[in-house]
């Protein structure tokens, strides 16, 4: 006979947990996967056709490039939950719960504070004025488009020049903005989201900030660094 506590339990359980939202730079994993195939190529050849202590040399550098490349191009990203905040930048792990997030802020790089005043740099998050000025000018044209459309003749915007940008779809989705931006603007709801679910969570532990060095990366670098520099000291 089936009780109502495990009628309810089973029920609980059978509700999918949302994934958490992935956020990642293409650009920067297109060049660093072309910088590690142009270091692997250019290693695998001083292996094989070098002499003396050549190949030697050449896996000690591929052993300290590689783990470096590789965290400063393909490693980072952004994981955002109902819960909490990953941040996983080149050498270091950060999980930041909701509760423990002050604020989120945009400059010359992506940045979120914790309560106790201590900055975290988002790298999987780049900002690239470039986007930015590129969005304005097409928000611009947007507003502008969407102005004719409204002042023409009896608001028919498609009679008077409004252009692809005035339709109704441009209102409905908002601003136009530079994708780092958008980002960041999806982060600050999913805080202020769990700020208003703050209430009816009351009486609940608080998360703590937790910062986890990437071992998997410093450790071959420093043993790269160190093997290469016993061989350039042999000769």
């Amino acid at each position: 006979m089936t009780t109502p506590d495990s009628q309810s339990s089973s029920s609980q359980s059978s509700v999918p947990v949302p994934k958490d939202r992935v956020y990642r730079s293409p650009a920067g994993i297109l060049g660093g996967v072309l910088l590690l195939a142009l270091v692997a190529w250019l290693g695998i050849d001083a292996v094989v056709t070098g002499e003396g202590s050549t190949p030697w040399k050449a896996l000690a550098a591929m052993l300290l490039i590689v783990p470096l490349v590789a965290a400063y191009t393909v490693r980072p990203a952004v994981f955002a939950s109902e819960e909490r905040l990953r941040v996983r930048n080149p050498l270091r792990v950060v999980v930041l719960p909701w509760d423990q997030v002050a604020s989120l802020r945009s400059g010359y790089s992506n940045e979120v504070y914790d309560r106790s005043g201590t900055k975290y740099q988002l790298w999987a998050v780049p900002v690239s004025l470039r986007a930015r000025k590129k969005a304005a000018q097409r928000e611009n044209r947007r507003l502008a488009g969407d102005t004719r459309g409204r002042g023409g003749f009896g608001g028919l915007g498609g009679l008077t020049g409004g252009g692809r940008d005035a339709g109704p779809g441009a209102v409905a989705d908002g601003p136009v903005r530079a994708e780092g931006d958008r980002i960041m603007d999806e982060l600050r709801e999913l805080c202020e989201a769990r700020e208003l679910r703050a209430p009816e969570q009351a009486g609940t532990a608080p998360g703590e900030v937790t910062v986890r060095w990437a071992y998997e990366i410093v450790a071959p670098a420093a043993a790269g660094v160190v093997l290469l520099a016993v061989l350039l000291g042999l000769g």
